[in-house]
């Protein structure tokens, strides 16, 4: 449709029928489900079935025959014909199910995050969904924090980068296209620095930890062409998100140019009234639409109280105009207006959802996601040896994290894909880990019966963890250690004298320092979604050599957080000597138990011949990397930079680069990075992003730790 036309319609629309545009509702209300009685719910919204027929969108509404069907009847009831909008959570799989992002992110390869994306547009654009509430762009420091599982991670550059390709995988070049969806990215902003890591709590950081750290993953999604912005359920400068001119006209309308629609959070429209910015409805809708929401998502304060205001003179109707003006624009976006079923289609369902490069896709990204933590040589199983295996995991066919809908069980267990791969194996106290919200804390103590179970085992394997349905929204945590009776039965597998490892199964980095010393080998098996079990079976039989590292920092305890590695400098740091008034805690380290950018392979990569370069506008970095063993690898190699002296305190080191390079046996490769002014830039005190001349440290290593450095002026 041309742009003259949605002009023509936005004319030709009542207020009544602008204001349905600009809310949604669950599908349910649309008659989706046709033996629901809808009188108490549409009475307790005060809404009426004219209303119904012209609101503007969906969610979570799944499947070909569903959203057509009810396509159908929408448009045949709707004065205008306007297509409804369909939205759904469909974060990093549809049926076929990839790793959670943050593990994702542990691969440092973005043409992983970037399949995972297409492959859910894929899938689920077949199911009829035009619009994804993904990427989660929040960065993220507190792993009690449940939704770190959707986060690309701790640091602002790696995160950028995660959330292009993830919005370039749903769209592509235009989401109009077969196969294609709209991107939404959230929550804008500041989601992940909830206080505390409790969800739906206050958030309070300054401007310049906002703008350096938090707000560029955001525009990172702008720049890659995300069509939606949704806000965030948190407080930023004492004001909720879904209210803030600041943050919606200001920085992402003014500032950053995004002509693109917004929507509000579920509920979040009608929170601002229990927020306590809000008298009542009325002065919901008029702030968060002041403020520059286009949709508001389950609550129903636009449509009721939007005429009023308007008539009253209290709410200006172009501000209304607009927001319908851009939602229509996103709908004729997406073709729907020429074809307002799009792809949906059950025989492409059959075709798509489960096939085999799909599956191929997300085994190669859960391989690559596996982190190794530890070592002792146990790793990759050796063949013919017997293994027992045990935990809540070590027959679970549901290791999707919480953040998925629509999928059914995984391919396969690990104890399954084991003996796929040739070995022997017994499992025991493989009972599931039920959820925290149903009172579950525990799992039952047998350790006693497996380990008599594995009198004959040569490798013992605790599959342990988290429960699935205990990350994501409204999953924060206090502790962060494994359940007693996990502690408990690693412990007495080490006891035995075998060979332990440890295989942990979570959304987040867990307190794994209690069962460090009792596992041979540790691996960070995250939640890997529909080949989980074979992935893994590839990283412990050693088909692939383990290329993970961590894109968040593990604690040593849980006081210890928050604790990344691109934290400020102190005026009194601490440098490991007997020192009392220094920056340090009495009774734990001060670095991370794994710091970000740490993981181990099967090979040994040594790191020699560092130099750094000054050309006219650039420093260039140089490293050999040479792989000293019999085995292939792929090495991560990591560029960090420190500004030595600022306006401003600056982190002590910042991510600025990395490359992946793949090393056969007994290979050697120099790799170089080009550092410009433009990489060194910053905000300073007037909130300026410049470019300061000085001294900078330049580092290249395996990790945000292991580094080699040299000191450079540059002007």
């Amino acid at each position: 449709m041309e742009n003259s036309k949605i002009e023509l319609l936005l004319q030709d629309m009542t207020l009544e029928e602008k204001l349905a545009q600009m809310t949604q509702l669950s599908a349910m209300f649309l008659g989706a489900e046709q033996n629901v009685d809808l009188t108490g719910p549409l009475t307790e919204l005060n809404i009426t079935e004219e209303d119904l027929r012209n609101i503007g969108s969906t969610l979570n509404y799944f499947g070909a025959e569903n959203t057509m069907e009810l396509q159908k009847r929408y448009m045949e009831n709707n004065r205008h014909h306007i297509p409804l909008l369909f939205m759904a959570d469909v974060i990093y799989g549809y049926k076929t199910v990839f790793p959670i992002p943050l593990a994702m992110s542990c691969s440092f390869n973005p043409e992983n995050y970037e399949n995972a994306t297409s492959v859910a547009a894929a899938e689920s654009s077949a199911s009829g969904i035009h619009l994804t509430f993904a990427p989660m762009s929040d960065l993220v420091r507190d792993p009690r924090w449940g939704r770190v599982m959707e986060s690309p991670g701790e640091d602002p550059y790696l995160n950028c980068i995660m959330t292009k390709a993830a919005v370039h995988g749903f769209q592509g070049d235009d989401p109009k296209k077969k196969g294609k969806i709209a991107s939404c990215v959230k929550h804008f902003a500041g989601y992940g620095a909830a206080e505390g890591g409790r969800d739906y709590n206050w958030v309070d950081i300054s401007e310049n930890t906002f703008r350096q750290f938090y707000l560029p993953s955001y525009k990172a999604a702008l720049d890659a062409g995300a069509k939606m912005v949704m806000t965030s359920f948190n407080v930023i400068d004492g004001i909720p998100s879904s209210a803030n001119k600041a943050l919606f006209r200001d920085i992402l309308r003014e500032e950053w140019g995004f002509d693109g629609c917004t929507i509000s959070d579920y509920g979040a429209v009608h929170e601002t009234i229990i927020n306590g910015i809000a008298e009542d409805g009325s002065d919901a809708a008029r702030q968060c639409i002041e403020a520059g929401v286009d949709i508001e998502m389950m609550s129903t304060h636009y449509i009721n109280h939007g005429k009023k205001l308007v008539e009253e003179g209290r709410l200006s109707i172009e501000l209304i105009d607009q927001s319908v003006r851009n939602i229509l624009h996103l709908k004729n976006e997406l073709g729907l207006f020429e074809n307002p079923f799009k792809d949906a289609d059950p025989e492409a369902e059959k075709r798509l959802h489960l096939c085999k490069d799909h599956r191929e896709k997300a085994r190669q990204a859960a391989r690559q996601s596996i982190v190794l933590l530890k070592n002792d040589d146990v790793l990759p199983l050796k063949k013919g040896v017997k293994i027992g295996i045990a935990g809540p995991f070590a027959d679970s066919e549901s290791t999707a994290g919480g953040w998925v809908l629509t999928a059914e069980k995984n391919t396969c267990s690990l104890a399954e894909a084991l003996k796929r791969s040739g070995f022997s194996v017994v499992t025991a106290m493989a009972e599931p880990l039920g959820s925290m919200e149903e009172q579950i804390f525990d799992v039952k103590d047998q350790t006693n019966q497996a380990i008599e179970a594995f009198t004959d085992c040569d490798v013992l394997i605790a599959a342990v963890g988290e429960c699935p349905s205990d990350t994501g929204e409204a999953s924060s945590k206090a502790y962060l250690r494994l359940s007693p009776n996990q502690e408990k039965l690693i412990q007495k597998m080490s006891e035995t004298g075998k060979p332990v490892i440890t295989i942990v199964f979570s959304g987040r980095p867990m307190e794994i320092k209690p069962i460090l010393s009792a596992s041979n080998a540790l691996v960070q098996g995250w939640f890997l979604g529909t080949e989980s079990a074979n992935g893994l079976a590839d990283v412990l039989t050693g088909d692939y050599n383990p290329s993970g590292r961590l894109a968040m920092s593990f604690p040593h305890t849980t006081g210890q957080i928050p604790v990344y590695y691109n934290s400020y400098r102190t005026g009194r740091p601490y440098h490991g000597q007997k020192e009392h008034y220094v920056s340090k805690y009495l009774d734990c380290p001060n670095e991370a138990l794994f710091p970000f950018g740490y993981g181990l392979s099967y090979s040994n990569v040594t790191y020699s011949d560092f130099s750094v370069t000054k050309n006219q506008d650039s420093v260039q970095a140089e490293i050999t990397v040479y792989n000293d063993s019999e085995r292939e690898v792929l090495e991560t190699v990591q560029l960090y930079a420190g500004d030595c002296t600022a306006s401003i305190v600056r982190p002590v080191k910042e991510l600025k680069g990395f490359q992946q390079v793949l090393l056969k046996p007994e290979e050697s490769r120099k790799v170089s990075f080009t550092i410009t002014k433009d990489m060194l830039k910053f905000y300073n005190r007037n909130m300026e992003f410049v470019f300061e001349p000085g001294n900078f440290e330049i580092m290249i290593g395996k990790n945000s730790q292991d580094v080699e450095s040299a000191k450079i002026y540059l002007d």
